[in-house]
């Protein structure tokens, strides 16, 4: 049977899986029912695996031979967020929900495992599955990555999103880059304290991180090439204790979201330069903490032209859709900086089945029609990937 048939033929396995998964939520590395019964799910089939730090699961599928490896990845962790859908298979843990669609990701992840693991034999290479912990704190691939390494292992990569903007029967494969890198800055201000009627005597933090507000969005406006993007927003501005007194310090935290590695050097080295001269204009001291948290996602040009033959061999030339880049953020970035990969967007919308939620949203749901099309994608990837 061809892989189509056969994500046709387990479609109802996948979905009854997804179900099982959505109940039980858990956050961000503490994801141990959900390892406990991915663990099940591949003892059931014969699937080798290894356990990886406290919750991940690395299995192994071996083809006829060793020559080439690809790395499948499916994130697990769920959202404090209190489920408002309604089904009958609801969040079973009172504040957890699955609100981004990662239980579809593992379930389509072991539909795929059983496909590839029915035509092994066929298999020119060798097939590793990521069941990732993390990843709504980003820390979860840097994780998993750290005992089971891509590099000099694993020859390109492969992941797919569900998402709640792309109709189902929809996929998304495009090169470049699709997601932003998320970046945390925190700005330390000190001035210098006093009475509000006498301001000549003190120096006003809240007036400098005003200042600092608002030249930094010159960076986007004036520094960057207008065909670049970048967004750097301060979220949080916390100074001050009472109404008539001049604060001492201000403390600016703000997140910053760019598409290439290359904006993301100029952007922090901006917001320094920035905010220790902004500073010293109104005789206060500045110092910035920048964190880089997450990279962008970059498709590989190569690996999208495979996988636009394999969502073609699913669903045709119409089941191809164009989908612009977004800033928000996806840790899949750390494999793809260790080798060459896909992140594909799987449609889920449809009005019709309530399905017409944003990620993140408490009445988040998605049509489970998609369930089959990205369990055909993993495994049709996977042997496209090992074939070319």
């Amino acid at each position: 049977m061809e892989i189509k048939e056969l994500a046709k033929k387990y479609k109802d396995y996948v979905i009854n899986l997804r179900r099982e998964f959505h109940q039980i939520p858990e956050p961000s590395m503490e994801e141990y029912e959900t390892s406990k019964k991915i663990k099940e799910e591949l003892k059931k089939l014969g699937i080798k695996y290894k356990e990886v730090g406290k919750t991940g699961v690395v299995a192994t599928i071996d083809g006829k031979n060793q020559n080439k490896k690809i790395a499948l990845r499916a994130d697990m962790d769920a959202l404090q967020v209190k489920e408002c859908t309604g089904v009958e298979y609801s969040s079973k843990n009172c504040g957890m929900m699955h609100a981004c669609g990662h239980d579809g990701h593992i379930s389509m992840l072991l539909g795929a495992a059983k496909i590839l693991n029915e035509i092994k034999e066929q298999l020119n290479g060798s097939v590793k599955l990521y069941f990732q912990p993390g990843e709504e704190l980003g820390v979860g691939a840097k994780s998993i990555l750290k005992e089971e390494p891509l590099k000099d292992n694993v020859d390109g990569c492969f992941a797919i999103h569900l998402w709640a903007d792309i109709p189902v029967g929809k996929i998304s494969v495009d090169a470049g880059p699709r997601m932003a890198s998320a970046d945390v800055i925190k700005i330390r201000i000190k001035g210098k304290g006093g009475h509000g009627s006498l301001p000549q005597q003190a120096i006003d933090s809240v007036l400098v991180g005003s200042a600092v507000v608002m030249n930094l969005q010159s960076i986007v406006s004036r520094e960057m090439n207008p065909v670049d993007s970048g967004v750097i927003t301060i979220g949080s501005f916390h100074s001050g204790t009472k109404f008539n007194v001049i604060a001492n310090e201000a403390i600016l935290e703000g997140t910053v979201r760019t598409f290439s590695k290359e904006t993301q050097n100029k952007i922090e080295d901006s917001i320094k330069r920035i905010v220790k001269l902004t500073c010293e204009t109104y005789r206060a001291e500045g110092e910035v903490e920048y964190s880089r948290r997450i990279n962008p996602v970059i498709n590989d040009e190569t690996c999208s032209k495979i996988a636009e033959k394999s969502v073609e061999k699913l669903l045709g030339k119409d089941g191809i859709t164009k989908f612009e880049k977004m800033t928000a953020a996806e840790d899949f970035c750390y494999f793809m900086d260790e080798v060459p990969g896909v992140l594909a967007f799987v449609g889920i919308k449809n009005p019709e089945k309530n399905a017409n939620y944003p990620h993140h949203h408490e009445k988040f749901n998605m049509d489970e029609d998609a369930l089959e099309y990205g369990m055909g994608l993993y495994a049709q990837y996977a042997v496209d990937f090992l074939n070319n």
